[in-house]
């Protein structure tokens, strides 16, 4: 079969001040019609600036010193799309070749109705009158399967759901029949239940449309579930590709072997997480220690749990009944008459030194209650007691005093830290405002202890933000939290958006810190497999309720609520693999 896109020894290369910086080496790479391609690497390691290279979508100083991308959408005549002058490229995006954006909510104008901007898209490249757009835009969006197509026409993309924002997108990629589709990491911000919607519809359109894909994640568990062959990248080069089933059954490269062994689900509760340095540092000679496959897990000490479930623990935070409601509906007189019960009457306790982890879809409340615990967000009813004291009955000073106590690590560690504070302002801040330590002097010296905690040099606290990758940002938002020696944390969201070496080393700072410091924490997150590996107990909620709780091994083995089987269902690569990872001492 011809391939419909081939990619041979790219080259791509960024002018800046009189010089160039690579970007990308000696990538090759072929996707035939209806085949699903998986680009595969970390931030940074150049598979989206590969991917924008085949539309041309890249700034004006990027440069090709080598290589070729030869599309061939009808499968005879071969066309160099790095050669393509800028108005042929122009009708080319759209109708030969689709692309769906990682964040639907940047790529989509909020200022006009979804059903408008994929109207757009089709009268763009085709000569039909605008009813017949309109009627092929509501065919789509029941393709997608868009809950009420018509309304959604009339829809902007502020009332819709982070799912049904990314099938709208899928819906303008799809709009012009593209032989061609790429998708920037389409569901890395997506629940559990709406990834596997997005996956399935994806793979879908392209065995119905032979369409051929080029999907790009960083998530190995969503490239076993729709992907056909995988390319692993890493420093803008090719560490090997290869089949779905050779990729993750036989791997050959080291740097492919620590991406499938970071994974939580591969580990024992407690074992610290495996990272890309145990098993290559970019020497080939580490790839010789490392043996694959063989039952065991990385020889290093399991941190021991803090809670003893046979003693009788003690909570630390007791909710009781507790509701956030937010109006709905309001008469003429402005008094509310309907209301969304985000949090509807919920109940539990934290006990001392446990890791308490919240899991459910985007709307089931669980961020809202993390909220609501801190006195972030306004409570109708219900009691919140923590070291047995009622927090919703105080105010003032002593609330002030017990919100040194209680810390909170948010989801972006970007918008979470003012980018014109340098990081150790930051982490010193709080403690100005609460005066802890002695004086000034030993406050800023705690800022370097808390830094190294960290894993992360004191030299680095005159930076600022924007100078830090993700990872190194999320410990610095850890490291802030830990400054007022809290006795509870609460880590909304925290991994989820990392590569999953990162998201390895983040997990394993929380782990290796809670041992040293016995805190006690609550982890909120859609991700299970990560839940699963840092959680002592879970709560699923479901509509502002928790429906099931339970120990974390045995609710994951023995699910009792039909609403907690359907989310382990969705996850992808559910069955966790008989082999496992060893580093030779």
């Amino acid at each position: 079969m011809e391939n419909l896109l081939s990619i041979e020894e790219l080259g791509i290369a960024f002018r800046q001040d009189k010089q160039v910086q690579w970007a990308t080496t000696g990538i090759s790479f072929s996707i035939a019609p209806g085949e699903i391609v998986a680009l595969v690497g970390e931030s940074g390691s150049g598979k989206s600036i590969t991917a924008m290279s085949v539309l041309g979508l890249l700034p004006p100083h990027a440069v090709y010193p080598s290589g070729r991308i030869l599309f061939s959408p009808d499968g005879s005549k071969k066309t160099n799309l790095l050669r393509m002058p800028e108005d042929k490229l122009r009708q080319l995006r759209g109708a030969g070749i689709g692309m769906v954006f990682q964040e639907p909510m940047t790529a989509l104008n909020p200022v006009y109705t979804c059903g408008n901007q994929v109207m757009e898209m089709i009268l763009q490249h085709e000569k039909i009158s605008r009813k017949e757009a309109r009627e092929r835009v509501i065919s789509l969006f029941e393709q997608v399967q868009l809950p009420e197509p018509k309304a959604m026409l009339k829809r902007y993309p502020h009332q819709l759901s982070g799912g049904q924002k990314q099938r709208v997108m899928i819906a303008m990629a799809i709009a012009a029949n593209p032989a061609l589709l790429i998708a920037d990491e389409p569901t890395t911000a997506l629940d559990v239940t709406v990834q596997k919607t997005i996956l399935d519809l994806l793979g879908k359109i392209c065995r119905d449309k032979k369409m051929g894909m080029l999907f790009i994640t960083h998530d190995l568990g969503v490239v076993q579930e729709i992907a056909d062959k995988v390319v692993v990248m890493y420093g803008g080069k090719m560490m090997e590709s290869g089949s779905v089933e050779t990729i993750f059954n036989n791997p050959s490269h080291p740097y492919t072997k620590a991406l499938l062994a970071c994974r939580p689900a591969l580990q024992p509760k407690g074992a610290p997480l495996p990272v890309v340095s145990d098993f290559w540092d970019g020497d080939a000679e580490v790839s010789s220690r490392l043996v694959f496959p063989r039952l065991s897990s990385i020889t290093r000490p399991v941190l021991p749990s803090v809670v003893n479930f046979e003693a009788e623990p003690k909570p630390l935070l007791q909710v009781e009944d507790l509701s956030v409601w937010y109006p709905k509906r309001k008469n003429w007189f402005g008094k509310p008459t309907d209301y969304t019960k985000a949090v509807d009457a919920v109940s539990f306790n934290v006990l001392e030194g446990e890791t308490l982890g919240i899991v459910g879809e985007s709307g089931c409340g669980k961020s809202t209650l993390g909220r609501a615990l801190l006195r972030l967000s306004p409570t109708n009813s219900g009691r919140i007691l923590y070291q047995g004291e009622d927090l919703l009955a105080l105010s003032g000073k002593r609330l002030a005093e017990l919100r040194t106590e209680m810390q909170l690590v948010f989801q972006d560690p970007y918008s979470s830290l003012n980018p014109r504070q340098r990081v150790g302002e930051a982490i010193l801040e709080p403690m100005n405002y609460h005066k802890t330590e002695a004086d000034r002097q030993s406050r800023k010296d705690r800022v370097g202890e808390l830094l190294s905690s960290v894993n992360l040099s004191p030299s680095l606290r005159n930076r600022y933000p924007h100078a830090f990758s993700g990872g190194q940002r999320q410990r610095i938002g850890i490291a802030r939290a830990l400054a007022l020696r809290p006795g509870f944390i609460l880590f909304d969201e925290s991994v989820s958006a990392l590569d999953v070496s990162v998201q390895a080393q983040v997990l394993n700072l929380i782990n290796r810190l809670k041992a040293e410091l016995g805190f006690t924490a609550i982890f909120i997150s859609h991700d299970l497999g990560v839940v699963r590996y840092i959680a002592d107990r879970i709560l699923v909620m479901e509509k502002g309720q928790i429906v099931e709780s339970g120990e974390a091994e045995n609710l994951f083995r023995h699910p009792q609520h039909p609403y907690t089987a359907k989310l382990l269902d969705s996850i992808p690569g559910n069955s966790v693999p008989s082999r496992a990872f060893h580093i030779m001492p």
